[in-house]
């Protein structure tokens, strides 16, 4: 009732009106969302911020009006807004920044949020009934994404997504991006079927001849491994929440966080080769001058190949969804980069429940032996750098260690010891302030062992870490402020080690 009462807040551009005044580096952040279209997107951006609970944020329900789905499809690029992400002082988290662990509470929190969101706005969740499809458990189409994986990481352990797809990609990438009429012009029906079963026979043994395969064949076999996998990428459960996201929703800026919230959802396997996928379109995108393919051509050419899928019957209905799904395409190609952002409102509840289970654990008395074992093995594992560091001829510069030094509580206030196993100095104590960056950190570990030149180039490739305390994992953004994350974090561990990609 609160929420139906409270009266619209004014923009400050309605009293003012709109000046362009530049928006400071520190504290923001733009990000890039050009798809090569500069000339028609919008000169007046708006504000994104992932602080506040999407829901929270919504301080009217939007009314629908006639006629207004027909404006929302207009295929100039000029009709979608852009956006400009207000970057905090914890800076911005990618979805591969977090543990697997924490990525499964973003998942079980961005239901809450996704249902919470769409009450806000007047429009019922439904979700699909999820039924179990069995799909091939050998080859490579008609396979499932997790069964792909699991066989591809017996080769290449860590890999996100699949070989074939990737292969697919990095074909068209090399060759066809500059292909006029490339996802729109088929290939010859007969030659993409030998194709499909000579790939099926010869892609593990590495003797198929990829020379052989021309674009637009390429191009097919791509849209048939989507559109032949035994669920959709966008996964069966959720498929009507993302028709409901433009069917009931007016404001792009409302659609895009239901979408934000949506890819947050996914499995890991569909979400990372979803987002292999986009990328790959915005490159297409970006040739238009070449390929003639503008944004909206990709975006209906590829729709159907993600919302219909392999043992559902093509209806009327969804014929007429064409240029709904469409539009969602369009949103995935355009907004990727602020997609693939966790909100930081999610990571927020992350820490509150790790915190929450570790009070708990913490009431509970350990009397298994087995448990006390293991614990103490792993606190070993955590002072072994140090240990390193007072054996190692070259750590005379570092703080003198000790055995009190080595317990946490004697650590002063606003003090870290970071951890850089793969460097020459493998630890050292650093006083945060108020201005100090991950950036900084990194920089300083680089400059001390800068005398080792061959090395250089995989040093300045490395991220800082924040592990343990209330967080599994996380990649800190170089542009995070240490002092601010530290109090997040008090008990955390702080590692300078490669980024997975």
């Amino acid at each position: 009732m609160r929420k139906k009462n409270k009266h619209s807040v004014r923009d400050v551009r309605d009293i003012f009106g709109v000046a362009e005044s530049p928006v400071s580096n520190e504290y923001a952040l733009q990000i890039c969302l050009d798809c090569g279209l500069d000339k028609d997107t919008p000169s007046v951006a708006e504000e994104l911020s992932f602080e506040v609970s999407f829901s929270e944020s919504i301080t009217e329900i939007p009314k629908e009006k006639e006629g207004l789905k027909s404006q929302r499809f207009k295929k100039e690029d000029s009709s979608l807004t852009k956006f400009i992400v207000r970057k905090s002082r914890f800076g911005l988290t990618e979805v591969g920044d977090l543990s697997v662990e924490d990525m499964k509470k973003i998942r079980y929190l961005s239901l809450i949020e996704l249902t919470a969101f769409y009450d806000a706005l007047g429009i019922e969740l439904k979700r699909n009934r999820t039924d179990k499809v069995k799909g091939r458990e050998n080859g490579l189409f008609g396979v499932p994404l997790t069964v792909l994986l699991e066989n591809d990481q017996k080769k290449f352990p860590g890999i996100k997504v699949p070989l074939i797809f990737q292969k697919l990609l990095q074909k068209l990438e090399e060759t066809g991006l500059e292909t006029e009429g490339i996802l729109r012009v088929p290939g010859s029906a007969s030659r993409v079927k030998n194709l499909r079963q000579e790939l099926e026979s010869k892609f593990y043994e590495d003797t198929f001849d990829w020379d052989q395969v021309r674009n637009n064949d390429a191009a097919g076999l791509l849209k048939m491994f989507i559109r032949d996998l035994p669920s959709p990428l966008f996964t069966v459960e959720y498929l009507p929440a993302f028709i409901a996201l433009v069917e009931r929703i007016s404001k792009i800026k409302l659609q895009l966080q239901a979408l934000h919230l949506l890819i947050m959802l996914l499995p890991d396997a569909n979400r990372d080769t979803a987002k292999a996928f986009l990328i790959f379109l915005k490159k297409v995108v970006a040739n238009e001058g070449k390929n003639k393919m503008s944004l909206w051509n990709v975006s209906m050419i590829v729709a159907p190949n993600l919302f219909i899928y392999k043992g559902k019957r093509s209806n009327q209905e969804e014929m007429q969804a064409a240029a709904t799904t469409a539009h969602i395409v369009r949103l995935l190609i355009r907004y990727q980069d602020i997609l693939w952002t966790v909100p930081s409102f999610l990571i927020t509840q992350v820490r509150k429940m790790n915190e929450a289970a570790i009070n708990n654990t913490k009431k509970q008395p350990i009397f298994d032996k087995s448990m006390r074992k293991l614990l103490r093995r792993k606190t070993l594992e955590r002072e072994r750098p140090e240990k390193i560091e007072a054996t190692s001829p070259r750590t005379s510069k570092t703080l003198p260690m000790s055995p009190s030094s080595r317990r946490k509580s004697d650590i002063p206030e606003g003090v870290i010891r970071v951890h850089a196993p793969l460097h020459s100095k493998v630890s050292m104590a650093i006083q945060l302030n108020g201005q100090t960056k991950a950036k900084d950190i990194l920089a300083r570990f680089h400059c001390e062992n800068s005398h080792d030149s061959p090395g250089s180039l995989k040093m300045q490739n490395q991220s800082l870490y924040e592990i343990g305390g209330n967080i599994g994992q996380h990649c800190l953004d170089p542009d995070a402020y240490m002092l601010d994350v530290y109090h997040a974090n008090p008990h955390a561990e702080w590692v300078i080690k490669p980024k997975t990609s």
